[in-house]
């Protein structure tokens, strides 16, 4: 397995736009990607302007193939400009 982990920090006042449209990435990449196998969108009340991203993929290439996805695409397309900060890390083996 292979795990992304990003970190979003949504532009004020644009939360309540980029979570419909992060919320469906989400399920379009369970729905249509078979090498995605958890893609887990948290909130905190306490962070009302923070997004935080648990994705497993089988592999790298699976992780590679989903980022040339359309729905990853339109994503940021649509959902790039109210972002203000992005982190992204990836961890090549999940120990279970």
């Amino acid at each position: 397995m292979f795990a992304v982990v990003v970190t979003f920090k949504i532009k004020a006042g644009m939360i309540n736009e980029f979570m419909p449209l992060m919320l469906e990435n989400a399920r379009a990449s369970l729905r249509d990607e078979p090498g995605c196998h958890q893609f887990d969108v948290c909130t905190d009340e306490a962070q009302p302007d923070s997004v935080f991203l648990y994705e497993l993929y089988s592999d790298l290439a699976a992780f590679e193939a989903h980022q040339q996805t359309p729905h990853f695409q339109q994503f940021g397309t649509t959902g790039g400009p109210m972002v203000e900060a992005k982190d992204v890390r990836t961890f090549a083996q999940v120990h279970r």
